[in-house]
This record gives C-alpha cells, structure tokens and sequence, in this order.
C-alpha cells in the first residue's frame, strides 16, 4: 500500500507562526528520505492553528528543497478559486518540479461566517462545484475553450477529496479520491466507497477507481505515550467546537492542568479515539483493520504533534510500519 503524509504547517502556542511553514518543508524533506510516495499540504484561511493559506506558494518551496517525492496539496478548497487559476499554479508547479506534482481538490469553505464573508462566499449563490471541477479537468487536460499556461509534456492528476455526493461526483468524473472522518468507520461511508468503485467511470486523471483513506496516526514506544502525542490535536479539535476558533497546538503537560468540563473531556476522548495512535503493533493492527474494511489503496497520515521530533520520529515509525 502506498504511504502518503498530509502536514497541515500547524502552529504552536508561543511559537512565531513562520515555523509552520519552515517545519513543514524539514518534514517533507525528512519525509523523502525515509521512502514516502507523497507529502501533501493544506488550505485553511485566518485560522490561528494553521499557517498555510497557498497551498501552491509552499509547495514551489518544497519542491526546491526536495528531489522526487510527489507532492500535492490536500487539498485546494476550489469555491475559493477561478479554476483558471488553479489550472495555471500548477502546471506552473509541474514545469517547475516534472512529473512530482498532484493538485488535490476540496470543496470546505471559510472556518467561520467572518471568513467566509471575507473570502466572498455568497451562502445563497448556486452550487458550481462539480462544474467548476469539470473545467478544471479540461484546462489541465489541455484541450478546455481556453488554454492554461505554460503548457507542460507532463499532466497534474486530480485527486478529490471527497465524502458522500463528492464521491458521486468522483466516479462519473474518473477521479481518484481521498476520504477521511468519521466516514471510515460508518456502515453508511463504506457503502458509499464501494458505490464509487462500481460506478467509477475511467478517464485521463484515473483509469481505475483510487481510494486512499486519510486520518491522524501517531506511532510512539508504547501505546499510552503515543495517545498522549495525539492529545494536542484532540484538544485543540475539542476546543474549536466551542469557541469556533482552531487553536495553535498546546503542549500535553498544560492541557492537562487547564480545567475540563465533562463535555470537553468526551470529545477530546472521542477524538482519540477515532484516530489512530499507538505502538507500532497496535497501529499496525488498527490499520490493517481500516485497510480490510475500506479496500484503501494508499494511506495519508494527517499527524500533528506538540513537538517537532516527536512528529518526526512518529513519521520514521510509521514508514517501518508500512512497507
């Protein structure tokens, strides 16, 4: 199975926000070395825990400090965008690094209205994603009303990202997806996988349908100290559901001296456990199991941790894991 990272250039509380962005580039670098197939980036707006606004603006700098790992980004929220746009950055990334560029396509809006508000988002404007998406296919493609330049020899594959209809929307449009969440554990979301790989219609972005399953995975010594890795994540994703605001990671120690209420303590648990984290046996079984249930064809770990080593180690185990 092939072996993804998806590095969302999370900040630290205390810490410049800059140092997202430089980690990620020393993950990716550290990332090749050890055997990974792809290292992807993220695209979040105005929210505090997350440098990263221009996933093609890092990638330009990941690509100059690393030589064959692919790179992608996961994913670039196309409502925010002309597809034009979109088409142009990255096949200016692939004239750039040949044959190493993917462009992974979401749909998520602004975190909060303040954002989406910001960023133009009219709530009641009509829904041009799966058309939007189609353009964009033909520009990369080469042969849309206009053409995007520069014009490569090589091609960027799409990927969607993608849950419920998007899934729809992947299999009639040929495109390989990458599926996250709570669906992977829902009786509802596998049925919606296998829907995609009966209904899956081949074109140039995928000749077969492509599932690659994402979610947090941290690998430590033992069970206990990678669940205590995997906390900050948690609780900054516990947090934002009541304060609306996705906060920088905190260091385990003074999460837990702040005070817990109980309802705050059930969603950090729930998030704990929906993630993988563990030993390398116990990470191997639980992903194994995912793999069994799922069909996946690639896995992409969205780890974040409080301290960069920690990441970094947890990212060499988890490449011993999966060969």
């Amino acid at each position: 199975m092939r072996l993804s990272l998806l590095d969302r250039s999370r900040t630290r509380l205390g810490r410049p926000e800059a140092e997202g962005l430089t980690g990620s580039i020393d993950r990716a670098v550290e990332a090749e070395r050890l055997g990974y197939d792809r290292f992807w980036v993220a695209e979040h707006h105005a929210v505090p825990g997350i440098a990263s606004g221009s996933p093609p603006v890092l990638l330009a700098a990941i690509g100059a400090r690393t030589s064959h790992i692919r790179l992608g980004s996961g994913g670039v929220m196309l409502p925010n965008h002309q597809p034009l746009v979109v088409a142009e950055q990255f096949l200016m990334l692939e004239a750039l690094h040949p044959g190493r560029i993917d462009l992974g396509i979401g749909r998520s809006l602004g975190f909060t209205p303040p954002v989406r508000d910001a960023l133009r988002h009219d709530a009641d404007g009509p829904d041009t994603f799966e058309a939007d998406l189609d353009e964009l296919r033909h520009l990369l493609d080469g042969d849309a009303a206009v053409t995007a330049h520069p014009v490569t020899h090589g091609s960027v594959p799409m990927t969607l990202l993608a849950t419920g209809r998007g899934l729809e929307i992947a299999a009639r449009l040929g495109l390989p997806v990458v599926v996250g969440g709570p669906i992977l554990f829902k009786d509802a979301g596998l049925d919606a996988i296998a829907a995609y790989r009966r209904d899956f219609r081949p074109s140039r972005h995928g000749a077969d349908p492509h599932v690659t399953i994402s979610l947090d995975v941290t690998v430590a010594a033992d069970d206990a100290t990678a669940r205590e890795l995997a906390l900050p994540e948690a609780w900054a994703m516990a947090r934002s559901r009541q304060t609306g605001e996705f906060p920088p990671l905190e260091a385990p120690a003074a999460i837990r001296a702040q005070q817990w209420s109980t309802q705050l303590t059930q969603r950090v648990e729930s998030s704990l456990d929906q993630a993988v984290a563990g030993s390398p046996s116990t990470v191997r079984r639980r992903l194994d199991e995912l793999v069994s249930r799922t069909g996946a064809d690639e896995l992409m770990a969205s780890t974040s941790t409080h301290h960069r080593d920690d990441l970094l180690a947890s990212d060499a185990l988890l490449r011993e894991i999966v060969t």
